[in-house]
């Protein structure tokens, strides 16, 4: 095989200049969604809306509300579970939001997402 086989056909007919420029463009294109999906935040809430966490798209604890009818000195174990499944629950929303957006993008590149 000769050192020149890919020139100007190779890659499926995709010549090297505008496979780099595709992927200059998605490199563009993660940076702009990773700096939008970074500004967001995702509120979730557990035992019927008492406790309420929103995290950022950091996947930072960026607010904690606790309705006073859930805190019982009696029972604090419940209230510890009902906070780590509100942070656990915003923290799925915002991966998922990270995880669409990423599929829009690689979705889009055809053959070259298997490069990947």
């Amino acid at each position: 095989m000769g050192r020149n086989q890919f020139r100007g056909g190779g890659y499926g007919g995709m010549n090297q200049a505008a496979m780099m420029k595709q992927a200059q463009k998605m490199q563009q294109d993660l940076l702009k969604m990773q700096e939008e999906l970074e500004t967001q935040e995702y509120t979730a809430s557990s035992g019927g809306g008492v406790v309420k966490a929103t995290v950022s798209g950091k996947r930072e604890l960026t607010g904690l509300v606790i309705d006073p009818e859930a805190v019982d000195p009696d029972d604090v174990e419940m209230l510890q579970d009902m906070i780590v499944a509100a942070v656990n629950e915003a923290l799925r929303k915002a991966e998922e939001a990270s995880s669409q957006s990423m599929s829009r993008i690689t979705g889009s590149l055809g053959g070259l997402g298997g490069l990947l």
